[in-house]
């Protein structure tokens, strides 16, 4: 009996021991086999029969290394971060980008019916337990209204020598089959504008041109409605509005002034009153008789078109919610906007929801209060590089102190609202680690981070399955040796086609559908959903 207690411990120490050594050795393999993988893939002059022989081999080796990692997070949590690392291996290659037809990838993952689940992906619990690790679910349907939101910039025309310049591409029929997001189960049904003459910086485009089909407006985003069958998955009858930010690059935030502008006039007054950016108030409330787009404000359009569709679906015993979505000073709309129709559209009631990008601070506490106190549930997706997410704020006013001593006693004011889902642009194996941190800012990036997104403590996901090639829309974040273009996304010719007729190249006129009008502004019939 003494015997057997005193070899006891020492039965379980070598055990112990020859555990750490097996993990010890395992570890060492695959850092070697990666190693390997990493150098062979990256060494030049392979003839192309021995890349596609190496290109087959690596990805079963790739399988069989992901294999023993599982193996070994059972058998010890410690590891689980060195593991991640470690198979943080590049997934694709230059060859991935051919063009191989059917046999490619999916770039999008199956979406499951989430009818059951749709109040907690809506932020009913505030996304608790859903982002840490993040829901696969979530991730699907926050991706899709960022990509509601890249649509806006994806057809918005940039060109200052177009007379169109500011406005949509495409009509609002057809907006989401130009660009491939039919597959949403979504109808645009109208249009919104903003002023662009109002007193911020240099945020909207304007035509070079004389004629022009607007001086005073500039196309901001939408309202779409989920079509009958995209209802049934989701649970509910879904209302999208989605903003666009700015198209001029991040430094834009630093003209930004701090002054705010009373929000809600009903509210509260003395030192509890809603105050927001006095900016972004301006977008979103100004209007006037004199132009075509703008007798009506931002505001008014959109809070006219989302009553409308609460009234028509209730009516018929729906549950209907209220999603809206933007970036960059799009998220600054979607707010106000979010605060707008949990105060003035009871039938919402509790069905409110932000889905934001890299959107900056808006208004003082009073107006985090505000939106709290109304229901409305605020998901703020935030890289880690971004600058813009933490302006305006105590880093911005420090500029001001030397300027205005008024202004160096609004440090606190701004307030940020909501839940934070922070992504980290390094975690990708594709970005270059010296890339301009301005471009961190970028939708696309954003939407890459996010598909490549488990946790905070673990690497890139090895089966995220977004098309990487995006990221290089409007960057030059990419790695080299994926052999993408830069800034790859334009019009074809920019804008100019050949006649072949006369062989000269010239500007096409556009089709009288896409021409902007003032009548296109009105809703679209519901009955065609």
């Amino acid at each position: 009996m003494e015997n057997a207690l005193v070899k006891t411990p020492l039965r379980k120490l070598r055990r112990r021991r020859t555990k750490r050594v097996w993990r010890l050795k395992q570890k060492l393999k695959l850092a070697w086999k990666s190693i390997k993988i990493r150098v062979k893939s990256h060494l030049p002059g392979f003839l192309s029969t021995k890349k596609h022989l190496f290109h087959i081999k690596s990805r079963k080796e790739e399988q069989d290394l992901s294999q023993v990692a599982r193996r070994i997070c059972k058998i010890s949590n410690d590891s689980t971060k060195s593991l991640a690392f470690l198979l943080q291996l590049p997934k694709y290659s230059a060859d991935d980008f051919l063009d191989r037809g059917d046999l490619m990838t999916p770039a999008t993952s199956p979406r499951e019916n989430i009818s059951k689940m749709w109040r907690e992906l809506h932020g009913s619990n505030d996304w608790e337990n859903l982002l840490d690790p993040l829901h696969p679910w979530l991730r699907r349907e926050v991706t899709k209204y960022g990509e509601f939101v890249e649509s806006v910039y994806d057809s918005l025309d940039f060109d200052p020598l177009s007379e169109f310049c500011g406005s949509s591409r495409y009509n609002r029929n057809k907006l989401f089959e130009e660009l491939g997001l039919t597959k949403h189960g979504y109808k645009v049904t109208k249009y919104i504008y903003a002023m662009s003459h109002v007193d911020v910086p240099q945020w909207f485009l304007s035509s070079a041109m004389r004629e022009t089909w607007s001086k005073d407006s500039n196309w901001m985003g939408f309202v779409a409605v989920s079509g009958d069958r995209e209802s049934l998955r989701i649970g509910r009858r879904d209302i999208v509005v989605a903003w666009r930010g700015t198209v001029t690059p991040t430094e834009w935030f630093m003209d930004l002034r701090t002054s705010k502008e009373p929000f809600d006039c009903e509210g509260e007054h003395g030192k509890n009153v809603v105050k927001v950016q006095s900016g972004f108030f301006s977008i979103y409330k100004s209007k006037s008789e004199l132009t075509r787009y703008n007798k009506e404000s931002a505001s008014d359009q959109t809070m006219e078109e989302v009553k409308r569709l609460v009234n028509f679906f209730k009516d018929r015993g729906e549950e209907v919610s209220l999603t809206i979505t933007g970036h960059s000073l799009g998220g600054a709309l979607a707010l106000m906007n979010a605060y707008e129709a949990a105060k003035d559209v009871p039938a919402l009631s509790g069905n409110v929801s932000v889905i934001s990008f890299g959107a900056p601070r808006v208004g003082n506490l009073a107006f985090k209060e505000r939106l709290n106190s109304l229901g409305v549930k605020v998901l703020r997706v935030v890289n880690k590089q971004d600058i813009v997410p933490k302006l305006p704020g105590i880093v911005f006013n420090k500029v001001l102190n030397k300027l205005n001593p008024i202004t160096s006693r609004l440090n606190w004011v701004y307030r940020h609202v909501g839940t934070q889902l922070k992504l980290d642009v390094f975690s990708s194996p594709y970005v270059k680690r010296d890339s301009d941190l301005g471009r961190a800012h970028n939708l696309e990036v954003y939407l890459h981070v996010l598909d490549g997104f488990h946790r905070k403590k673990s690497g890139f996901r090895v089966n995220a399955r977004r098309d990487v090639a995006s990221v290089n829309k409007s960057t030059d974040m990419l790695l080299d040796h994926l052999r993408i273009p830069e800034f790859w996304y334009q019009v074809a010719h920019k804008g100019l086609i050949l006649n072949k007729q006369t062989g000269r190249w010239v500007k096409p006129v556009r089709a009288p559908e896409d021409i902007p009008s003032p009548l296109s502004t009105g809703p679209k019939p519901i009955y065609s959903l």
